[in-house]
C-alpha cells in the first residue's frame, strides 16, 4: 500500500511540474488553434522546454500503473487530487498568476472533500480489483468522450464572440477532464494485465482489450485540447478543474465498473459521498469568466480634444 502512496505523489509532482512547464512554453509560442493540430503539433515539439513537460506527464502516467496496481480507485483519486495544491504554488511562483479569493476558498473546499474521501478509506478492508466487463467499459466512456469533444467545441465557438467576457478555462476544464477521465480508467485496465502471466502474455491480454486504443484516442486529443486550453487559460484554475473533473469520474464510475465495493460502514460511506458531493459541489460553483481589464483613465486634455 506504501508503495502506492508514495507513486501517487511522485506522479502529483511530475503531473503539476509538467503542465506548468507547457504552460511556461506555450506562452512564447503564436497562438495554437485546436482545428488545426499539424500546426499545433509543429509549434509544441519545437520548443525544449514544452518537451520537457510532456516528458514529466508521460512519466506521471507511468506512475499511475504503479498507483492502480496497489491501491482502490477511490483512493487514489484522493491522493492525486491533493496535487493541486503544489500546483498552484508552482504557477504562482514560476508562472506568476494570481488566484482569487473566491478560488482560493474553492481549494480550500476541494482539499476538505480529499479529507473526507481518505478519512474513508481504511486499509485492508478495501479491494483492489484487476478487471471489468468490456461492455460496460466502452458504455461508460465512448458516451463521456463524445461529450468531452463536443463541450469544447462549444466553448470554442463560444470563446470567438468579440464581446464576450474572458473565460477562466471551467469548460475547457471539464471537457479536458472528461478525456482525461476516460484515460485513467485505461490505465487502470491496462495495470490490470500487468500481474497476469509474463510479458508477452501481457501485452497480447492488453492489446485485445480496449484499453490501449482508449488511451490512443484520449492521448491524442487530450494532447490537442489541453494545449490550446492552457495558452488561452490560467494553469492554476484549469488544471484544478481538469483533475477534479478527473478524479472524481475515475473514483465514482470507475469504482463502479471494475466492481471495488463502497464502504459499508454508515460513517465511512457518509464520508465517502459527501466528499464527492462537496467537490461537485464547488465545480459548479466556481466562476466561469475572468474580471475583465480595467480600462485606462481618459485623462482631462483627451476629454476637450476634437
Amino acid at each position: 500500500m506504501w508503495w502506492g502512496v508514495t507513486a501517487a505523489l511522485l506522479a502529483n509532482v511530475l503531473y503539476s511540474s509538467g503542465f506548468v512547464l507547457e504552460k511556461k512554453a506555450l506562452a512564447a509560442l503564436p497562438e495554437v488553434d485546436f482545428r488545426r493540430p499539424a500546426r499545433l503539433l509543429r509549434l509544441v515539439l519545437g520548443s525544449p522546454l514544452w518537451i520537457g513537460g510532456s516528458l514529466a506527464l508521460a512519466a506521471g502516467f507511468g506512475a499511475q500503473l504503479a498507483v492502480y496496481r496497489t491501491l482502490p480507485i477511490a483512493a487514489a483519486q484522493g491522493i492525486f487530487v491533493s496535487g493541486l495544491v503544489l500546483l498552484v504554488l508552482l504557477s504562482a511562483r514560476l508562472l506568476g498568476e494570481e488566484t482569487t479569493g473566491r478560488e482560493r476558498y474553492a481549494l480550500g473546499a476541494i482539499l476538505l472533500a480529499l479529507l473526507m474521501v481518505v478519512l474513508s478509506l481504511r486499509e485492508g478492508s478495501d479491494t483492489v480489483s484487476r478487471s471489468a466487463p468490456y461492455p460496460l467499459i466502452l458504455t461508460v466512456c465512448v458516451p463521456s468522450l463524445a461529450m468531452g469533444v463536443w463541450l469544447y467545441g462549444a466553448a470554442e465557438r463560444r470563446a470567438r464572440h468579440r464581446h464576450r467576457m474572458p473565460t477562466t478555462g471551467v469548460e475547457y476544464g471539464v471537457a479536458v477532464g472528461l478525456l482525461y477521465g476516460v484515460s485513467s480508467l485505461a490505465i487502470k485496465g491496462v495495470s490490470g494485465y500487468l500481474t497476469a502471466g509474463g510479458p508477452g502474455s501481457a501485452l497480447v491480454g492488453a492489446l485485445r482489450s480496449p484499453y490501449p486504443y482508449l488511451l490512443l484516442f484520449t492521448g491524442g486529443f487530450g494532447l490537442v485540447m489541453s494545449q490550446a486550453a492552457l495558452q488561452r487559460c490560467r494553469a492554476s484554475l484549469i488544471v484544478p478543474v481538469c483533475t477534479t473533473v478527473t478524479c472524481l469520474f475515475t473514483a465514482v464510475l470507475g469504482t463502479l465498473s471494475f466492481g471495488e465495493a463502497l464502504p459499508h460502514e454508515p460513517l465511512r460511506l457518509a464520508l465517502r459521498l459527501a466528499g464527492t458531493a462537496l467537490a461537485v459541489t464547488v465545480l459548479l460553483t466556481m466562476p466561469k469568466h475572468d474580471t475583465a481589464p480595467p480600462r485606462p483613465p481618459v485623462r482631462a486634455k483627451e476629454l476637450t480634444e476634437p
